[in-house]
């Protein structure tokens, strides 16, 4: 009896190891910007993949410097982010392999009706940056090492701006919290569009500086390396990224509009 009883206890264990490599198979860890999360179009394209493929996709949401670092140490199978630079050297470093283009849209800076630094209606973000750090207005940066922030570092440079007077807060929040922060103090930001538009109805501030070619933003899709790391989901992180840069995936991302507005415009090269 003892002996029948563990026999079926090993094959119930059998059974549920068998299960839960089921269950990983079918899972793919996403590393990916909060842009795309607090967007709502990851909301939107994955039921979508899970109805065309079976997959599941678990979704963390970080800036584009962890996300990075995520895919760096194998704790995810994929990355989606929005950093050209860092992801040239995530590739370079055999971190990533299989780059792809996915999508753009563009940041905007944002800020109080009030103007205080006078910049609305101004498309040379350089100028813009210029007049905010003169007056000392509050300026509120994610500083969570995201692609946002990287790419505004990179605008402060590109206008000789040390970004450390008076009014420039870094706060370490995702795009969300630090428009909520903006709101809060009646201070100017710079945010991706997708998720201003998310937000727009949620915060008392406006679009004030855009269309400055500086401000495009381009996403990417990389895989993470499977010679580096043999246990990761490589080939439903390749399926992942096949249906998104394929005629499916990036019609369902030109759809995704909020307030009737598209927020992402696909374009991957499928040639």
């Amino acid at each position: 009896m003892k002996t029948i009883t563990v026999g079926l206890l090993t094959l119930t264990a059998i059974s549920a190891t068998n299960v839960y490599a089921q269950d990983e198979q079918q899972t793919i860890r996403l590393a990916t910007t909060t842009s795309t999360y607090h967007s709502g179009l990851l909301d939107y394209l994955l039921p979508e993949f899970k109805k065309d493929t079976g997959y599941e996709v678990q979704v963390l949401a970080a800036g584009t410097g962890k996300s990075l670092r995520m895919g760096q140490n194998g704790d995810v199978d994929l990355v989606m982010t929005h950093a050209p630079k860092a992801e040239a050297n995530f590739v370079e470093k055999g971190y990533g392999v299989l780059p792809r283009k996915l999508m753009y849209n563009d940041f905007v800076v944002v800020g109080p009706k009030a103007d205080p630094a006078k910049v609305d209606g101004s498309n040379d973000v350089a100028d813009a940056f210029s007049k905010i750090a003169k007056i000392s207005a509050t300026f509120v940066s994610r500083g969570d090492d995201s692609g946002t922030h990287k790419k505004e570092l990179n605008l402060w440079s590109q206008s000789n701006i040390e970004p450390n007077f008076g009014g420039y807060k870094s706060v370490g929040q995702g795009m969300g919290p630090t428009l909520n922060m903006a709101s809060e103090l009646q201070g100017y930001t710079m945010t991706d569009r997708g998720t201003w538009l998310a937000y727009q109805n949620k915060v008392k501030l406006s679009v004030l500086v855009q269309g400055d070619k500086r401000l495009f933003n381009p996403y990417q899709v990389i895989l993470v390396n499977p010679i580096r790391y043999p246990d990761i989901n490589y080939q439903g992180a390749k399926e992942f990224s096949d249906w998104l840069v394929n005629p499916r995936g990036q019609a369902l991302i030109n759809n995704f509009k909020l307030a009737g507005q598209q927020l992402f415009t696909a374009n991957a090269e499928t040639h």
